[in-house]
């Protein structure tokens, strides 16, 4: 899970683009789009969050280790949270842009855009450098597997013994 995460805010960090192939802004930048990239950072960041708060509660955080490793996903927790709020505030400009009619605010706006979506990747980078150098102190000190442990698998219940039957003999 913790890989995953990292990879995943990496990767996006690499993927999602604002600039054409000549490095501009388009002329009409999909909110749509944009939008999609401040979706998809808020589930990466409530899973980093839920993570976070999973091995919060596991005594293996009372330790030295893993404090340094709650502090590295608390960390990740908190650049994942900014990433998606710049996302938000790129899309949020992309709408302002397609109704605004002054060449100065369409300047304006483009910058904010592109400083604000450059912002988000930014901390998506951060959040996957977090979520390594947490990975790096559960390999080099505790257990993964028990500091993370997987879901319990059900087993089915017993059946309860037989009721004895109104009728007696």
């Amino acid at each position: 899970m913790l890989n995953s995460l990292k990879s995943e805010c990496s990767d996006n960090a690499e993927q999602w683009r604002l600039l054409d192939e000549s490095g501009q802004v388009p002329a009409e930048p999909s909110f749509t789009e944009l939008f999609q990239h401040a979706t998809n950072a808020q589930d990466s960041s409530r899973e980093v969050l839920r993570l976070t708060a999973d091995f919060a509660a596991r005594p293996h955080s009372t330790n030295r280790a893993g404090r340094v490793t709650l502090a590295h996903l608390a960390m990740a927790s908190t650049m994942s949270a900014h990433a998606t709020a710049h996302f938000a505030e790129t899309a949020e400009a992309a709408l302002g842009l397609l109704h605004s009619s002054s060449p100065a605010d369409q300047r304006y706006l483009k910058n904010c855009m592109v400083g604000d979506h450059g912002t988000a990747r930014a901390y998506l980078r951060l959040t996957s450098e977090s979520l390594r150098d947490a990975a790096k102190e559960l390999d080099s000190h505790l257990d993964f597997h028990h500091a993370f442990p997987a879901p319990a698998q059900r087993e089915s219940p017993v059946p309860p013994p037989p009721r004895p039957s109104g009728r007696h003999r």
